[in-house]
């Protein structure tokens, strides 16, 4: 896909997810982001679809971390600043030796059919590892072989706008903030059944019809702020987990 937008030949500023209180509080706290790296070999990169599919579960793996989670957790502090403040993600590329160089740092490795995606700690805006600063953000751009097929009725699906065309980047981090939204609708009981899969979930493109249906649902909605790529406001993803369609089910972020 190539991007018309007018932020195209820029460096991309992280990808932020809806707010979730004051907008003035939140831009008043420290701000960090959610550094997330795939692995893109010159020679059989993966599929589009399976690395979206591998960056939401790797941001679901470190919610979900003890480390991340527990009172004294090394990344406690980090992960409840991120989310204080407006919470962003930003995917960047390495190949080689700059992926075994990110492999050293603290984070989570989640692997796909093919894929490969490190997530790390949060960091602050401008306190980046040297390791991950200097990869690459802009342009990341991969192909599916062949249309994905319709997904498990069972699995949990994040759900593409039809007419939103994003970068693979920029739908990896749109995919990890539909994964974040779902997560944080669910009951603990619900979490747990989602972690016991291994954080299974398919990631598929709406019919118009149904994109309509969706953002009309109720369920978690990504409306994208509009700082690359798409305009200010747009949904991006809506994220359809079956726990949500119960009777009594947490579908409201």
């Amino acid at each position: 896909m190539t991007s018309t937008s007018p932020f195209a030949d820029r460096e991309p500023e992280p990808d932020r997810e809806p707010d979730h209180g004051p907008e003035h509080d939140r831009d008043a706290a420290p701000q960090y982001v959610l550094p997330l790296v795939v692995r893109i070999e010159r020679t059989d990169p993966p599929a589009h679809t399976d690395a979206l599919e591998t960056a939401a579960r790797a941001v679901l793996a470190l919610l979900d971390d003890a480390r991340a989670t527990e009172p004294d957790g090394e990344w406690t502090e980090r992960v409840h600043a991120w989310q204080d403040a407006r919470i962003r993600k930003v995917v960047r590329r390495a190949r080689g030796s700059e992926w075994r160089r990110a492999q050293e740092l603290p984070g989570i490795t989640l692997t796909g059919v093919g894929a490969e995606v490190r997530v790390f700690p949060p960091v602050p805006l401008d306190g980046w590892p040297k390791e991950l600063a200097k990869l690459q953000v802009s342009g990341t751009e991969l192909e599916d072989p062949q249309p994905p097929g319709a997904p498990d009725p069972l699995l949990p699906v994040l759900w593409f706008n039809p007419d939103v065309p994003m970068s693979t980047g920029k739908s990896m981090a749109q995919a990890g903030h539909g994964a974040q939204l779902a997560w944080w609708a669910l009951s603990e009981a619900d979490r747990a059944a989602w972690r016991e899969s291994g954080f299974a979930l398919a990631v598929r493109t709406a019919t118009p019809e149904r994109w309509s249906a969706l953002t009309a649902s109720g369920l978690p909605t990504v409306r994208d702020a509009g700082f690359t790529e798409v305009a200010p406001g747009s949904c991006t993803v809506v994220a359809e987990h079956p726990a949500l369609l119960r009777p009594g089910g947490r579908a409201a972020v």
